[in-house]
């Protein structure tokens, strides 16, 4: 695995801080646009300290999304080639994170002034956009380009200061990687892809460890606890990690595209648009069909669980919101204009992305209706939600866009954090313990990433 070389690509970005000539109260301007090349520099290569602030959104809602009760990030690291320590940890659900601190007052730069989430246009926590090339060479890209570092467009698979690319982790055919997961208690990464195959990664080594040939296209890939779930062509794969044990569960029709676990229950969203459920039964360690949920028109394409209630994105464009108790339908939210592709519950909001190129962030009113309260937009649609914090604790958005790129926001401002670059589509995200995170593309390339811890001169000037 070549870690060194990502290694050399941050610290030609300016990553891990710099302020090796002692401690200011003056921020690098050249390092928050990122371009700084001075190491050591005398200015701070951190933001400075943000003032507490105890406004929070919501305060006037009698209705808020609560936090689904899920443990935080701990444990999980890059050493030598090892990506996880094969520890307990606690994990979160897919596409949900919940944050423990103040909840956010309000969304966007300044409600497009290009402020921050404090302070208006210059506040505290303000980011400035990143301002550097933003097209990768294609001719790198095949290892063709004869120009070497004379070369006016990237040579690198990213930009940013906040995170670095540790390895890429090579075997699937070139084919989209549709899913990744990372089991509890586990130290095997698993990944689905549309060669109709499962790899699975052992995480001391970057290498693959055993390939899972299950003869369909592999729709999606989650973990919950010690189970591994894939969803193929009618039927959903099931092992868990802890027993060996294998199961296949029959009754979708078409291809699986969703699965998500919740109250005791796997769901499964499937190409005829319905919802099938299975209730767990600890007596047997197995799965009984529960019910076939109705509604949507089309392909359930993203499924997530928050607050006891389901909701799922579709074809047809619209967002269903379910009772977990009752499995009946409660909102049908109509504000996309284009396939839903990925739901995100975070604090007390629902975020969505589509390919009408926008994402939005849903709240409770008082009234009890789900309304958005945020839109962001893109140059291009959007395919893939995920979040999680930094390596100093602070909410961050992944998305994938349908340019083959991936952009990271700060939640709540959308500040950009950086963005990465792909021969093809990336259609899984999925974060680990420890602040790493991976993406899986079109092309079938599996990249480990990992946020970058602050440095210890920029650490003992925000304590001070």
């Amino acid at each position: 695995m070549d870690v060194d070389n990502g290694k050399r690509i941050f610290n030609r970005l300016g990553g891990g801080g710099g302020g090796g000539r002692g401690t200011t109260d003056k921020v690098c301007y050249h390092w928050r646009a990122g371009r700084c090349t001075r190491n050591p520099c005398q200015f701070r290569h951190s933001e400075l300290p943000q003032p507490s602030s105890s406004n929070g959104m919501g305060s006037k809602r009698s209705h808020v999304i609560q936090p689904s009760d899920q443990g935080n990030f701990s444990g999980g690291n890059f050493s030598g080639g090892n990506f996880s320590d094969a520890g307990s940890f606690s994990r979160r659900k897919p596409n949900t994170y919940n944050r423990a601190d103040t909840q956010p007052s309000r969304w966007g730069r300044d409600h497009g002034q290009g402020g921050a989430v404090n302070g208006g246009p210059r506040g505290p926590g303000f980011r400035p956009p990143l301002k550097t090339q933003d097209k990768v060479c294609t001719y790198w890209m095949a290892d063709k380009c004869s120009y070497g570092e004379g070369c006016k467009f990237l040579h690198q698979w990213f930009v940013s200061d906040s995170f670095t690319m540790l390895t890429q982790l090579a075997g699937h055919e070139k084919k989209v990687i549709s899913g990744i997961a990372f089991p509890m208690g586990s130290d095997k990464l698993y990944s689905g892809s549309k060669d109709g195959t499962v790899r699975v990664w052992d995480c001391q080594t970057g290498q693959c460890a055993a390939v899972i040939n299950l003869g369909s296209e592999v729709g999606c890939v989650i973990s919950e606890g010690p189970w591994v779930f894939v969803g193929i062509n009618n039927c959903v794969k099931a092992w868990n990690t802890q027993t060996n044990s294998e199961l296949s569960l029959s009754g979708p029709s078409g291809q699986v595209y969703a699965l998500a676990v919740g109250n005791e229950m796997l769901l499964a969203g499937t190409q005829d648009g319905s919802i099938l459920v299975w209730k767990f039964v600890a007596a047997t360690n197995g799965f009984e069909p529960a019910a076939a949920l109705q509604g949507h028109s089309a392909s359930v394409v993203t499924l997530v669980v928050g607050a006891n209630r389901l909701y799922s994105g579709s074809m047809d464009n619209t967002i269903r919101v379910w009772e977990l108790e009752t499995l009946q339908c409660i909102y049908t939210l109509t504000d996309h204009t284009s396939v839903v592709m990925s739901v995100l519950c975070w604090d007390q909001f629902l975020l969505s992305c589509s390919l009408d190129k926008t994402i939005k962030v849903w709240a409770l009113t008082e009234s009890g209706k789900l309304e958005v309260t945020y839109t962001h937009k893109e140059e291009d649609g959007l395919l893939a939600l995920c979040g999680m914090p930094d390596a100093q604790g602070k909410p961050v958005l992944i998305c994938s866009c349908n340019d083959n790129t991936v952009r990271l926001y700060d939640l709540p401002s959308f500040n950009e954090r950086g963005k990465i670059y792909a021969k093809e589509e990336t259609r899984a995200i999925q974060t680990a313990p420890g602040g790493l995170f991976f993406t899986g593309d079109g092309n079938g390339d599996l990249k480990v990433w990992k946020w970058s811890e602050q440095s210890p001169a920029g650490a003992a000037t925000i304590q001070q």
